[in-house]
């Protein structure tokens, strides 16, 4: 069995919460930041299992916030 970290985005959608894997590109939702987060990890296991990534697929990718001033 592999192991891989992989990046987890989330953002709220008027009453659920979505969790995005960009490395994968699975996504899913849940009522809570903790259900989305396992929804997430549960679709991204299964995905792999049918598509293996290669070693060279993956970074480690950084999420961050930026602040934009705009008129």
């Amino acid at each position: 069995m592999k192991t891989k970290t992989l990046t987890a985005i989330l953002h709220k959608e008027e009453d659920m919460y979505v969790a995005e894997c960009p490395e994968v590109g699975t996504v899913d939702q849940g009522e809570t930041i903790e259900e989305a987060l396992a929804n997430l990890k549960e679709a991204t296991r299964l995905y792999l299992e049918e598509c293996p990534l290669l070693d060279t697929d993956t970074s480690p990718r950084f999420v961050t916030s930026i602040e934009v001033s705009y008129a």
